[in-house]
């Protein structure tokens, strides 16, 4: 079941899974696209434009530790889009340090960055692998924008803010629901994480560039805490993330609160059963391809310090497409180059934050940076 390819997509018939493939196509790297099932690959890389322009093949394979690492066995990296990670990721990283693959993933699981940098990050870096899970818009691009403030020296807290306009995928949803229902959600305090309030429900936030307020929630916590936890610079971090849209957001907590309630006092085989009923319910169809006039994106990051403060906001376009194109170039710079970091790292420690913008701006996914600086 190996392959000669460098480059292996596991969960390619997803929405994302997708848009990595269609990335991959533009940087020309050739590819395993690998699942479960191979029908529903087929399909999902029949819907890629010009897909027939790079050298591909379809794979099915069992979602186990053997034939995982049988199938790695040819590759260099493995993009893992199969989520959720904290349920599915440990026999895609154990098959990669089997294998010798590096691992990137688009996880958002606060728990599983926890579990991949407490657990796997050791091995990885004895072999000389990167282990980077939270490759995606959601959690890169924000890192982005605190690497660019923290260029200024003196500034050890991030105050980050994440929204964007449309409707997440189906996988997506699925994951959101697991990890507000069965995880916590940690901010960082002088370099520890601190539980955020169980009840801590909506907060208003102000959204640069508009008038209207905003509505965020913690967001499981997110990446960032746990990749800068392991930063000198950094002492502080917390997130809040969401959609533009108030109404979906006023009706984020509602959806959860009911969710408890039908899981309280279930096994937890029992829990995920129920929480996978409840997200299809929630949404059950793949959501349109992004519009660049539509899908729009915010990240915005206040850091402070005794003496002094930067603010950097980007506006961007089509989170997913974002994703999509990082992940492609995360492959893509591993077959080239050794990472900045081995083992557990995030995106811009990997291969730096002024090199993922200025691929973002070249595929003209985000604005130049708004960076404002007070010392």
């Amino acid at each position: 079941m190996s392959s000669d390819k460098p480059v292996i997509v596991y969960g390619a018939s997803g929405y994302t899974g997708r848009l990595v493939c269609e990335y991959l196509r533009e940087f020309n790297l050739p590819f395993v696209a690998a699942g479960r099932d191979k029908a529903r690959i087929q399909d999902a890389l029949d819907r890629v434009p010009g897909i027939d322009t790079v050298e591909h093949e379809i794979l099915e394979v069992a979602h186990e530790v053997g034939p995982l690492t049988e199938l790695f066995g040819g590759a260099s990296v493995v993009c893992n889009t199969v989520g959720p990670f904290a349920q599915y990721g440990g026999e895609v990283v154990r098959a990669c340090i089997a294998a010798g693959c590096h691992y990137l993933d688009t996880t958002g699981e606060q728990d599983w960055l926890i579990d991949c940098d407490e657990q796997y990050g050791r091995p990885m870096a004895d072999k000389g692998l990167l282990l980077a899970p939270g490759i995606a818009q959601m959690y890169t691009t924000g890192e982005i924008a605190a690497s660019i403030c923290l260029e200024t020296p003196g500034l050890d807290t991030l105050d980050i803010l994440v929204f964007w306009k449309g409707m997440p995928t189906i996988a997506s949803t699925r994951t959101i629901l697991v990890n507000a229902c069965l995880s916590k959600a940690y901010y960082l305090e002088q370099n520890r994480y601190v539980e955020w309030p169980a009840d801590a429900g909506l907060y208003d936030v102000v959204v640069p560039g508009q008038h209207e307020t905003g509505l965020a929630l913690p967001w499981g916590g997110t990446s960032h805490p746990v990749w800068f936890k392991r930063d000198p610079r950094v002492a502080n971090v917390k997130v809040l993330g969401g959609v533009f849209n108030r109404a979906l957001m006023q009706g984020v907590p509602q959806i959860v609160t009911a969710v408890l309630g039908q899981i309280e006092g279930l096994p937890e085989s029992e829990k995920l059963r129920v929480l996978t009923e409840q997200a299809a319910n929630v949404m059950n169809q793949m959501p349109p391809r992004e519009a660049t006039r539509i899908n729009t994106s915010l990240d915005s990051v206040h850091a402070s310090g005794p003496l002094g403060r930067a603010h950097c906001v980007i506006h961007g376009n089509s989170n997913y497409k974002q994703t999509g194109l990082l992940q492609a170039y995360g492959a893509y710079s591993l077959l080239q180059q050794p990472p900045k970091r081995v083992g557990f790292a995030s995106g811009c420690q990997a291969f730096g934050h002024r090199d993922l913008l200025g691929v973002l701006r070249t595929f003209g996914l985000v604005m130049e940076p708004t960076l404002t600086v007070q010392s």
